[in-house]
């Protein structure tokens, strides 16, 4: 076992290096200077409590390179990765690799949202209510039934045969609004509560940021906290914090979470003498005034500023209601609270959601916010409220600083031309310590980037059948093996029509299947082409010669309906900054390099990433994303696609 005593900053590296343990026992680990030069700063950051951004290219080992350190340090220390699979990912492989070589006895656990893990209450209430239930829900009931005999953990992900996206999952979980807490029947058998004890009792933590951020968020308003407190923070897949800290130091209220407290107010009269005939007539008003108010928003746009509401007076008129008929609901349920657990519970979410709808709707920032964005939503059969505050980086600083912590963000994909400003002023992040690493793969002979010639303005009606026509050539070249990027949903299913009857090869479109099982058929397809957009650009890791081109349609500037962006770019220019310059090309930048991350996934790979866009040489700030970019090869003549392609054929 290594002693941590032993394992300075210095020696942190040379763990990693060639004559350490880990080239030692692991098959094919082979010694990255770039990946010991990151482990020996996050070393360095834990020890002084340093604000650390690592970019570390693809290829560079860094989930090795910051967990050596973490185990070695001594101190306390999350883990929060962007996704519940990356979770699991390092979690069940990674961090047993690393504790096995190093000897490591530090405690770890895994905790994740409490939507996770299995609720034995509501399980219970389910199978109680069977009845309602269709032969598939009746069949995924029976097999989580099953499974809750058996589980030690309670997590849903140990049970494939559920889908994720199954109906009975929400109704076999938990959320905070109806969870009864110590007063559960099952409260001793818990699973959430068996977690966070582990966590509890754990040194080193692995969580996801959406559960960080929700916990850290719960701690500024606060209501106490889930995690225990860490002497260090290493946030892998950074990239994701801006805009997910943005959904949690939010305040939204939606129509779902008013009808559910309506029809969860009325499930709670059974068996209470008087409360139906006290709660049925509130509820019945909540219920219709939400249809009323989803109605006149028909004519809306899909989302937009608050004004939008505010501008057309039924709908100002139905929110003005809506806050009234909540208070209404709320004073009822006052008089029942004591009457049951589950009425208490109900008339805590009621208050809640009673303050937060009034603060949203009447505009009440509150002086720790700062200023706020107003904005909504619409979904086929409700809509969503929000205020966002306009400026993150004051609330986040303040948040690290009461942590007194190391704060370690890294990602493949946080500069833009090697400059971190961008990321660092979303952030707040002052004068934190950089370190950028190079990839260790060699992009010059594995990669070859093409932008076709003669394509018209991104804005043109036909520009997405004629990036396809530019396409198919190197389709033909690669015979297939491709994965397209888009933009857009519309543009993505106007390719997919395109490709249909053009192309020879099985096409996997995004919403066609559920993600995972799109990636591995495409996989197994050995020739496939994959369509994908949004949540696509990011995550996908196809290594081997089932992917051989990425095709990226156009520049990823964020969508311009976006309310909270069209603020933020008001007050920069306020502030006096280009905000074209000064935001939107440097985030769109930095989603280009997810996207091409796509397509060198490990030392063998070969292939050609085709960027569409004509604004990356047409442009003056087509360089800086080109400069973004891993150096590879460019040209704009499809017979050097088909030569690089022919060249893997022979050689």
């Amino acid at each position: 076992m290594i002693d941590p005593d032993d394992a300075a900053p210095d020696d942190v590296g040379a763990l990693l290096g060639a004559d350490g343990p880990f080239a030692r026992e692991l098959p094919n680990f082979a010694p990255r200077a770039a990946q010991q030069d990151m482990a020996r700063a996050v070393a360095h950051a834990i020890a002084e409590r340093e604000t650390l951004i690592a970019e570390a290219g693809t290829g560079t080992g860094k989930t090795f390179a910051y967990l050596v350190p973490a185990l070695l340090s001594g101190e306390r220390v999350i883990v929060s990765t962007g996704t519940k699979a990356l979770q699991d990912q390092l979690f069940f492989r990674d961090l047993p690799r690393v504790r096995s070589v190093l000897g490591s006895r530090v405690k770890t656990a895994l905790l994740k949202g409490r939507a996770n893990y299995l609720c034995l209450y509501r399980l219970d209430q389910t199978v109680r209510d069977g009845g309602s239930l269709d032969p598939a829900q009746s069949h995924q009931l029976a097999a989580i039934r099953q499974w809750s005999a058996r589980t030690r953990h309670g997590d849903r992900m140990e049970l494939a045969e559920v889908p994720e996206e199954s109906p009975l999952w929400p109704r076999a979980t938990s959320t905070p609004e109806n969870c009864l807490g110590a007063e559960c029947p099952f409260f001793d058998d818990c699973y959430v509560i068996k977690a966070r004890r582990e966590a509890q009792d754990a040194d080193l933590v692995v969580v996801n940021h959406h559960l960080l951020f929700a916990d850290l968020a719960l701690k500024q308003e606060g209501f106490g906290e889930i995690l225990p407190g860490a002497q260090a923070f290493i946030l892998d897949e950074a990239h994701q914090v801006p805009e997910l800290a943005g959904q949690f130091f939010s305040q939204s209220v939606s129509a779902r979470q008013l009808s559910e407290l309506g029809q969860d107010a009325l499930t709670e009269c059974s068996g209470i003498t008087g409360a139906i005939g006290l709660l049925l007539e509130p509820v019945e008003a909540l219920q219709e005034a939400l249809k009323k108010l989803r109605a006149a928003m028909e004519a809306l746009p899909a989302r937009g500023p608050f004004a939008e509401l505010d501008s057309r007076a039924v709908v100002r008129d139905g929110l003005r209601d809506l806050v009234e008929l909540v208070a209404t609901l709320s004073d009822q349920l006052a008089s029942q609270a004591d009457r049951s657990r589950g009425f208490a519970n109900v008339y805590e979410r009621s208050l809640s959601l009673s303050e937060r709808l009034e603060r949203v709707v009447e505009g009440q920032a509150g002086e720790a916010r700062g200023v706020d964005v107003r904005w909504y939503e619409l979904f086929p059969r409700g809509f969503a409220i929000h205020a966002t505050p306009l400026d993150l980086a004051a609330p986040l600083r303040a948040m690290r600083e009461r942590t007194q912590a190391a704060w370690i963000h890294t990602s493949a994909t946080l500069s833009v031309g090697g400059d971190f400003g961008h990321f660092a002023r979303q952030l707040g992040l002052e004068d934190p310590q950089t370190l950028s690493l190079e990839s260790p793969f060699d992009y010059v002979r594995q990669a070859l980037c093409y932008l076709p010639p003669g394509l018209p303005d991104p804005a043109a009606r036909d520009y997405t059948d004629q990036v396809i026509e530019a396409v198919l050539p190197v389709l033909e070249a690669s015979n297939g093996r491709a994965f397209l990027l888009f933009t857009s949903h519309r543009a993505l299913r106007r390719a997919a029509d395109l490709l249909r009857s053009r192309v020879p090869w099985p096409l996997f479109v995004q919403g066609e299947a559920p993600r995972h099982r799109l990636l591995e058929e495409f996989r197994a397809s050995g020739h496939g082409v994959l369509l994908g957009a949004a949540s696509f650009w990011e995550g996908v890791d196809v290594a081997g010669e089932a992917l051989s081109v990425v095709v990226i349609d156009k520049l990823p500037f964020a969508a311009p309906d976006d309310p909270v962006l069209v603020a933020r770019l008001e007050a920069l220019e306020q502030a006096g900054i280009n905000p074209f310059m000064g935001w939107q090309v440097p985030s769109a930048a930095i989603a280009l390099k997810q996207g091409a991350g796509r397509l060198i996934r490990d030392v063998h790979d070969r292939g050609v990433l085709v960027l569409c866009d004509p604004r990356l040489l047409g442009k003056g700030y087509g360089k800086l994303f080109l400069a973004s970019l891993p150096p590879m090869p460019r040209t704009r003549e499809v017979i050097d696609v088909r030569a690089f392609f022919a060249q893997a054929q022979t050689g």
